[in-house]
């Protein structure tokens, strides 16, 4: 059995991570490359360390394009689950007016904390533990970047917490289980109004109706 260094992986794997760009603006940069922003780039910088999140999964990808579609200057946003804080720092960058970002591992916390320090945001609060428990009011888009079965568990639950006609912005699904998602969100009053694949993914946005 080889026996790798933990501090030589976690160094190693930095040579291949460089910035990425998502959708029309958003570019994910990692805290230790140089890059210079053109047009009308929005800058993510970012240190994933041990939490999931680095902008270069599909399911990461398809939240960001769709957060740039449905984030407008008055949006509040939940981010659940949110690993390294990509997606909510995201949410900022496109102008939300107020974002939080929720995870139950204390790791992710730590990291998306970490993150958002890098960027230069405000309006971004980062929160351990459940949703139901620890986030008060109501957002005008949830983005949730999990797996299937724990969105269609959540589901129900998250209605109360998003707006009429708000966004229930959905990813981490493979697309065997698409279907599954949908009819859940049908049976809980939600109007799925787009659905997007990107290799073995789905993500499924639905509207609060």
């Amino acid at each position: 059995m080889v026996k790798v260094n933990e501090e030589d992986w976690e160094n190693n794997w930095k040579k291949y991570y460089k910035p990425t760009k998502i959708g029309n603006k958003i570019v994910v940069k990692p805290i230790w490359e140089d890059y210079n922003a053109k047009d009308n780039e929005l800058i993510v910088e970012l240190d994933p360390g041990m939490a999931f999140g680095t902008g270069t999964h599909e399911t990461t990808r398809m939240c960001i394009k769709s957060l740039e579609k449905y984030v407008e200057s008055n949006s509040r946003v939940f981010d659940i689950g949110t690993g390294s804080g990509i997606l909510a720092i995201a949410a900022a960058k496109l102008g939300a007016k107020e974002v939080i970002a929720v995870d139950l591992d204390p790791v992710a916390v730590d990291s998306a904390k970490n993150n958002v320090g890098f960027n230069d945001i405000e309006n971004v609060k980062v929160l351990h533990g459940d949703l139901m428990e620890v986030v008060e009011g109501k957002a005008d888009i949830i983005v949730a970047n999990i797996i299937a079965d724990v969105i269609i568990f959540l589901t129900e639950g998250i209605k109360k917490f998003i707006n009429k006609n708000g966004y229930f912005i959905t990813s981490g699904i493979i697309l065997d289980k698409q279907q599954e998602v949908q009819n859940k969100m049908k049976e809980c009053g939600f109007e799925v109004v787009e659905v997007i694949n990107d290799g073995e993914w789905a993500c499924v946005i639905a509207k609060n109706i």
